[in-house]
């Protein structure tokens, strides 16, 4: 996932740095249309069916063509370009582009989709991200084992022909096929790579706007360049693109100021000095970073006083004022604002979900808090709520952990205690410790795949345990069961399925909403028509950077 960078210098030192920057911007930028930028990490992984974390996300946007793409706000044809949908919204039929091809010179068809796909729910690739496929035809059975996944409804009964058959109506399913989880895979590549496949740049074949180049797999930057075959290359406009991980904000400052990154992402005091500076502006995201919780290596995380206490001991908006300083919101429910809303009101949906008094779960309220707390510890028969807090080694998770631990030994009264410790490890470990259940309680971010509260949502239930912890609640998952089922095609009563899910949620805490993303930019004044998708990532198709 994403990650934050850390405030590491004094204030004086930061105003230093970037006293300037507003002569040197629209002087030393990469030009001749090479964009040179930054991003938090290394790159996790280049296989469709593998990832998780945005970084890889977004090399795989810049370099995959999937059936469609988020161009701004609007879903527009990639592969795609028509698509009929039956009278029971079960079956789509996807009619390919001719012509499409792959960097090795293949046509991309149809049977690299269905391929692909099913690639996804075999077990035996472990896909992170298969439980997205639940919905097409057979795919809950084969992801648990008890079909072939030769049997998953997909088809292609021609070359540029491609037919999806869905168990019930999916109302976003279009959107859905923007994530990379849905590109097409070719397979005589993976046949021929094996278990090597996407291990290095050489071992993969793209089809998207940009070619990935001499990438090895643990490289801290690596280089993009125009793919001429891509069908919409003649309104790809940059010849290059450049990625640099970097980890500080004083070193992103001075990439940038000395020309050297057309854009950097800082956060903490250098956000707050580079106010007013040319190039500053701040990216408004539906990201959300939340807590989860383990209770089955802390029982204690269990019971739902214990959790609610310790959200309402957390005062988010000095949180965000003294760890992050980015234009970040305070979250206040498991959804984020400003990403789903009522067809027929026009509703924020997580605005809705806090009527009712459900606002005071994330609500800073010591008292009430230590209270709970009190009466949570006494139920589970325990004085001390000991746990291990898992941080990646960014500097901003690291203090992000330590303001958590002042924060909830706030909790502790006389005869109760909190004792919170602390364990970093590197962000490919971090993914995976997470995924396997090696913590007690972490922070973990998520931004939505498609703008729909579901994508948060159905995250939560218990036949998806990577992202909650270990909480679940059989009501919730009818819930969810309904707005996906019976009332997939009744625009209100699935709205009002996914309220009464956002709810129970954020009443029983089943994870802590943190804060919700705002990030801050600074980018020279010649980069032009970088779009921020509502599938959370950046498009790079018709930008350009003289």
């Amino acid at each position: 996932m994403l990650k934050r960078l850390a405030k590491i210098a004094s204030a004086f030192s930061i105003t230093l740095l970037l006293a300037g920057c507003g002569q040197q911007s629209s002087s030393k930028t990469s030009g001749n249309n090479t964009y040179k930028t930054m991003t938090s990490d290394i790159i996790a992984t280049m296989d469709p069916a593998q990832f998780t974390d945005a970084v890889s996300g977004q090399t795989l946007t810049d370099t995959m063509a999937g059936l469609y793409r988020y161009k701004g706000n609007k879903l527009t044809s990639d592969l795609a370009v028509k698509t009929d949908v039956s009278a029971d919204q079960k079956t789509y039929t996807f009619h390919l582009r001719h012509g499409s091809k792959w960097s090795d010179g293949t046509d991309v068809t149809a049977a690299d989709f269905v391929f692909a796909w099913q690639r996804v729910v075999d077990p035996a690739t472990k896909s992170p991200y298969a439980f997205i496929m639940s919905g097409i035809k057979n795919a809950d059975a084969i992801t648990a084992g008890k079909m072939a996944a030769s049997q998953l409804g997909v088809k292609a009964p021609d070359k540029y022909t491609f037919v999806v058959s869905l168990d019930q109506p999916i109302p976003y399913f279009k959107s859905m096929t923007c994530l990379q989880t849905f590109d097409p895979v070719e397979k005589k590549a993976v046949e021929k790579y094996g278990k090597n496949f996407a291990k290095t740049s050489a071992q993969l074949t793209f089809n998207g706007p940009f070619i990935l180049k001499n990438w090895k797999g643990t490289d801290d930057s690596w280089v993009e360049v125009k793919n001429l075959n891509y069908w919409n290359a003649k309104n790809v406009h940059l010849k290059k693109i450049t990625y640099q991980a970097v980890k500080e904000n004083s070193t992103a400052v001075n990439l940038y100021k000395s020309g050297k990154l057309d854009d950097v992402s800082v956060t903490g005091q250098t956000a707050e000095a580079a106010k007013g500076q040319s190039g500053y502006h701040v990216i408004k995201q539906p990201w959300e970073t939340y807590l989860r919780m383990n209770s089955q290596a802390v029982p204690a995380f269990g019971n739902t006083k214990v959790r609610q206490a310790l959200s309402m001991a957390i005062n988010r908006k000095a949180f965000i004022n003294k760890v992050l300083g980015d234009g970040s919101t305070p979250a206040t429910s498991a959804v984020t604002t400003n990403l789903f809303y009522n067809a027929k009101t026009g509703a924020d949906f997580a605005k809705e979900s806090l009527k009712g008094g459900y606002a005071q779960y994330t609500t800073y309220n010591l008292k009430k808090a230590r209270k709970l707390f009190k009466q949570g510890m006494a139920e589970v028969g325990q004085k001390t709520l000991n746990f291990t807090f898992l941080a990646n080694d960014t500097p901003a998770a690291k203090e992000t952990a330590e303001y958590l631990q002042g924060t909830f030994q706030n909790l502790s009264t006389t005869g109760i205690k909190v004792k919170m410790t602390i364990k970093t490890v590197p962000q490919k470990s971090w993914l995976q410790m997470g995924t396997t259940h090696q913590y007690g309680m972490m922070a973990s971010i998520w931004g939505p795949d498609y703008p729909d509260a579901e994508n948060f949502l159905t995250r939560y239930t218990s036949s998806v345990s990577n992202f909650s912890g270990s909480w679940s609640s059989q009501q919730y998952d009818q819930y969810m069961a309904n707005a996906a089922g019976k009332n997939a095609t009744k625009p209100q009563a699935r709205w009002n399925d996914l309220l009464k899910a956002n709810r129970l949620i954020t009443k029983e805490q089943g994870i802590i909403p943190l804060y919700q993303w705002g990030t801050v930019h600074l980018t020279k004044p010649s980069v032009k028509g970088v779009e921020y998708t509502p599938n959370s990532l950046f498009q790079y198709i018709g930008a350009t950077n003289k």
